[in-house]
């Protein structure tokens, strides 16, 4: 395990990559992508315009009950108090009635458009380059598909609509302040001047700090997410308190971020308390001066101070929403950042390519790969294998056995030149029929945490139990599966930990079979299983390559002497080929020297 950390982001990038992309841009781009979030936009911003206008319906009623209810020049007039008293009852119940229907439409919307965003994301990381997901830490893709957009849903139902209501009671208490007294107004406005002209700067400030703070949510979540995958791994060596200390690591790292990024929020939160409480006593001294004037009579006054809280109030909220803000658009961006990440391997769909179902005969032309920024892995490989027939592929370590088996079943495209299956591209195969077509069975099966059926059925996904069954027949396992604890219904664990390797490897098998491909590609099936079951294995592997094309990429040497032509790969290159009785006769070749090998390690054994 590795103990360094991932860098930190900078502020406005797409998947990190220093690609500037503002707070609008994201949220346009957001849009885009679930466009559910336009849905209904004109109705929610009406009720928002009768959530603000009915804050201000109550310091109307309350100066005009003042002014000419209660001092009203021939005494009281109870019948305009009581009026103002319904009116004001009324503005309320219609201003609870609009946030209500507001909050239930931002609601539904929000998640609607959330829900888009999340499984077009979650898709989309199936498509990204193996290179972009072996990169990216896997909990830091599963952060941007769960907490990241978490984040935003929060944001777009509460912090939006606080937002909306709050900028429209902020320009209705406005007008009517000016309509009361503008010398007053002037007064409020200057005493938060201050903070409305640094409401640029902490947004930049705010933008950057919680993209470190939403980067090291990911960091922390891969952190910790894979030691409790490799518990056993971590047992085994010891490194318990190494693995604990990164994870200590992350979390201060995550803590120092955030205090970092709230530094920012107690500062913007802080000036508007200030500038409310310069506001306030502004009012309150100049009110007075003016009443005495005879310019303010006393329930324009007490109207005014009611006005001075609609809007000291949203001011002093829209800080914790611009914290809100800027949290939520860098998850936004994260999330956002794996959907601009191009996918390299594009189903042509519909228009693609149909395999036609039976052997298929395998071309590599002049094929090269390299990953990015290192040396080519494969070079110039040009080679054919007829329809039917086993091919071995062997080589050292490193020598790119693998990748080869990777392209051919388009786990990756080669740089240059083309795979072709049937004389087809593989890059023009319908994704459908190149799945149906070629299945790969790497070295150990992976698992999911359900049934023995359920696992097995990933190879055909209506199968029924009877053909799970007969197919277990056919393979010859049948036995094993019978004495399984509850047979098909036995549960794996996770990653299929609660069978042996030869197990998970039978069920890997198993799965294969029921696909009923037409080319197989095997990662030597047999290289990390029990001798007890490797017998068992070999078997199994002989009826299921049995009338297909199959391609095996070879640790040992009974899997090359089995086969029908071995194909050495040295360095990226092909080196040899021809049957294995040919080859070992090759003094002084590649593919004798790794026949030593494997004979010298058989006789230690």
């Amino acid at each position: 395990m590795t103990t360094t950390s991932d860098p930190a982001p900078t502020a406005g990038t797409r998947m990190d990559t220093g690609e500037e992309i503002g707070a609008m841009a994201t949220i346009r781009l957001g849009v885009k992508y679930s466009p559910e979030l336009r849905e209904g936009l004109g109705v929610s911003l009406v009720l928002a315009v009768l959530a603000s206008c009915g804050q201000v319906v109550v310091p109307i009623a309350v100066q005009q009950t003042l002014d000419r209810g209660l001092g009203a020049p021939g005494g009281p007039r109870l019948d305009f108090v009581l009026w103002m008293g319904l009116v004001a009852a009324l503005a309320i119940g219609v201003t609870s009635w609009a946030s209500y229907a507001m909050t239930r439409r931002l609601f539904t919307v929000s998640e609607r458009g959330l829900a888009t965003l999340r499984a077009k994301a979650f898709r989309h990381v199936h498509d990204l380059p193996l290179l972009t997901q072996n990169t990216e830490r896997r909990g830091a893709l599963v952060s941007r598909v769960t907490t990241d957009v978490d984040q935003v849903s929060q944001f777009l139902v509460f912090g939006g609509l606080i937002f909306v209501v709050s900028i429209g009671q902020i320009l209705v208490a406005t007008v009517l302040m000016l309509f009361y007294s503008w010398q007053l107004a002037a007064v409020v406005w200057v005493a938060f001047a201050p903070l409305f002209l640094s409401i640029r700067w902490f947004q930049k400030k705010l933008s950057a700090a919680y993209t470190v703070v939403r980067h090291q949510v990911g960091v922390l979540l891969g952190a910790i997410s894979e030691p409790v995958v490799g518990a056993a791994v971590v047992r085994s060596n010891g490194v318990e308190d190494r693995t604990q200390a990164r994870i200590d690591t992350a979390i201060q790292d995550w803590q120092d971020a955030y205090i970092h990024a709230q530094k920012f929020t107690v500062t913007s939160f802080s000036l508007g308390g200030i500038s409310a409480g310069l506001a306030n006593a502004g009012v309150i001294v100049i009110g007075v001066l003016l009443g005495f004037t005879g310019d303010m009579t006393p329930g324009k006054v007490l109207a005014f101070a009611f006005l001075v809280t609609l809007f000291v109030g949203p001011v002093q909220m829209g800080t914790q929403i611009l914290t809100d803000a800027q949290n939520a658009i860098s998850s936004w961006r994260r999330v956002l950042g794996i959907l601009e990440t191009p996918a390299d391997l594009v189903d042509p769909g519909p228009d693609g390519e149909q395999l036609p179902r039976g052997p298929v005969d395998v071309r590599f032309a002049d094929v090269s790969f390299a990953y990015p920024g290192g040396p080519p892995v494969l070079r110039e490989v040009d080679l054919t294998i007829d329809a039917g027939t086993r091919i071995a592929i062997v080589g050292e370590t490193g020598s790119g056995k693998s990748t080869f088996a990777k392209l051919l079943t388009r786990l990756m495209d080669p740089v240059d030149g083309a795979v072709l299956l049937d004389g087809v591209d593989v890059r023009r195969i319908d994704a459908t029929s190149l799945r149906r077509s070629v299945v790969l069975v790497p070295q150990e099966g992976f698992l999911f945490d359900d049934t023995v059926a359920a696992n097995v059925r990933y190879g055909k996904l209506d199968a029924t139990e009877d053909e799970i069954r007969a197919s277990a027949v056919q393979l010859g396992v049948d036995d094993w599966l019978a004495g399984l604890p509850h047979g098909l219904h036995t549960a794996v664990g996770q990653r299929g930990e609660s069978l042996s390797a030869g197990e998970r490897q039978l069920v890997a098998l198993l799965r294969a079979h029921l696909a009923d491909p037409d080319l197989l590609v095997l990662d030597e099936a047999t290289s990390a299983v029990d001798p007890a079951l490797e017998m068992q294995i070999g078997r199994a592997l002989e009826r299921l390559m049995q009338s297909r094309t199959s391609v095996t990429i070879a640790h040992r040497l009974s899997t090359a002497e089995g086969a029908d032509e071995v194909i050495v790969v040295d360095k990226g290159r092909v080196v040899q080929r021809g049957p294995h009785a040919e080859l070992v006769t090759q003094a002084g070749s590649v593919y004798a020297g790794l026949h030593a090998s494997w004979i010298a390690q058989h006789s230690r054994a």
